[in-house]
């Protein structure tokens, strides 16, 4: 066992755990933030995505003892911030989720699709998209719900509309 002091969602906090625990489970067990799924534990269904730095990591296949002092770790509780971010209104207001058990590894991909790319076309998003599976899928929704998310972070940056 040892001991990583983590910036989680913001917050320090600290884990006494084996080093070579999957972060998933330090964040599901261990600070008790469920909304990062478990899928396939290898990497390949994007249901673990959190943010690691800004950038979409797996959760599943990613060691605690990787995680560097400095590093901020960012799962689907910390995104909006105690409130719904404009990506989740869009998913809500495009009806994405079927059994939304893929939606919080989705919505953390296409928080950091938008943040890097804040005008994603179809191509751009299905790129980004792609490690994200989704057995009900809603693809189409998904990609709508971006493009919306889109242009509403475009009207909230013109201070227009905001709600």
């Amino acid at each position: 066992m040892a001991v990583y002091n983590l910036s989680l969602n913001g917050k320090k906090v600290k884990v006494d755990v084996e080093p070579d625990m999957p972060l998933l489970w330090v964040i599901r067990d261990f600070a008790d933030l469920k909304g990062t799924k478990f899928g396939c534990g290898m990497a390949l269904c994007g249901a673990c995505t959190i943010h690691l730095n800004g950038q979409p990591a797996r959760a599943c296949q990613t060691p605690v003892s990787s995680i560097g002092k400095n590093d901020k770790i960012t799962t689907i509780e910390g995104i909006g911030e105690g409130k719904m971010s404009i990506i989740q209104k869009a998913w809500i207001e495009e009806q994405v989720p079927q059994c939304g058990y893929c939606q919080s590894g989705q919505i953390m991909s296409a928080t950091a699709l938008l943040k890097s790319n804040p005008n994603p076309t179809d191509a751009d998003i299905d790129a980004a998209m792609s490690g994200n599976l989704c057995r009900c899928g809603t693809y189409d929704r998904i990609r709508k719900a971006i493009h919306r998310a889109s242009q509403e972070m475009k009207v909230a940056e013109k201070g227009i509309g905001q709600r």
